[in-house]
């Protein structure tokens, strides 16, 4: 997954849109994007949402906003935002179903509420027939406690992976960024060292507001894939080509990601720990982990 679109879940006519566009997976909202007096409505639309697209009626071909090339038809895969606390159960016995990759839970804030929302996906998967566990969970970190409690929240159940939701962490912590957004880099390393403490997928990058400037937009993601993240979250389609091309390795890379795994697998069998790559450097098994990891697509 390269790219996470966030689309409000009470507008129906972006929604069918969002199918469309390229996005390797969706984020449909329920908490921020939605009054609270369009919950309820917002709930039953979202219901309807997950229901079609799990339905697989939307397999045309789309074309990407920014140069209209065909793209695949694979339907993108389908998350929702839902609030915490008893609105977020509720939001959650609304929309599970087939359909549903799992759920980010916005304001995490400790490993209770990953328990309690456990249970609340374990009784609705036995009544919708579904596999225990199927439906995963991102925890949003969006607080200056959610951060530091990072990798325990990390570890939590159905936690699939994290992601930091900045514009409320900036507000929390009284930052406010320059340039080079140096002044969350403690907080988006810390969130990726726990996710590789806990065994879990790295997080996924924070959105980018400006979405008109894609250039600012290609040179933060590229540090923020320099820093251990993989795919970014979206809020607008026209970000969906800069995120893909940065998430996206190229041929040569994957081609030399290959050759060294065939080196060093030979390596192994010749009896020896390491190997040279192709320009005659020295390796081991802690470089070719990561074209290993490039090639399994993390």
């Amino acid at each position: 997954m390269r790219s996470y679109l966030y689309v409000p879940g009470d507008a129906p006519a972006k929604l069918a849109k969002a199918l469309t566009v390229g996005a390797d997976a969706l984020i449909v909202d329920l908490e921020d994007a939605v009054p609270p007096a369009a919950k309820e409505t917002a709930r039953e639309t979202v219901a309807a949402f997950v229901a079609t697209a799990a339905s697989g009626s939307f397999g045309e071909t789309a074309r990407t906003p920014s140069d209209h090339r065909a793209v695949s038809p694979k339907l993108p895969r389908v998350w929702v935002r839902v609030n915490p606390g008893e609105a977020g159960h509720a939001d959650a016995a609304a929309v599970v179903g087939a359909g549903l990759a799992g759920v980010c839970l916005a304001k995490t804030e400790s490993v209770a509420q990953l328990a309690a929302l456990d249970g609340v996906l374990t009784r609705l998967e036995r009544r919708a027939g579904l596999a225990p566990g199927g439906v995963r969970v991102v925890p949003l970190l969006e607080s200056a406690a959610a951060v530091l409690d990072a990798p325990a929240l990390a570890r939590g159940p159905r936690v699939a992976r994290l992601q930091l939701g900045e514009a409320d962490l900036a507000a929390d912590l009284g930052v406010t960024l320059g340039p080079d957004e140096r002044e969350l880099l403690w907080a988006r390393s810390h969130t990726v060292l726990a996710s590789a403490a806990a065994g879990i997928a790295p997080p996924v990058a924070p959105v980018s507001v400006n979405f008109r400037d894609l250039d600012t937009l290609r040179g933060s993601t590229l540090a923020l894939k320099r820093l251990g993240f993989r795919g970014r979250a979206c809020i607008h389609p026209a970000q969906l080509p800069v995120v893909h091309e940065v998430f996206t390795p190229a041929e040569s890379e994957v081609a030399a990601a290959r050759d060294l795994v065939r080196r060093y697998e030979q390596a192994i069998r010749d009896g020896s720990g390491v190997c040279l790559d192709e320009r005659g450097r020295l390796v081991d098994e802690a470089v070719v982990r990561s074209a290993r990891r490039l090639l399994a697509g993390d």
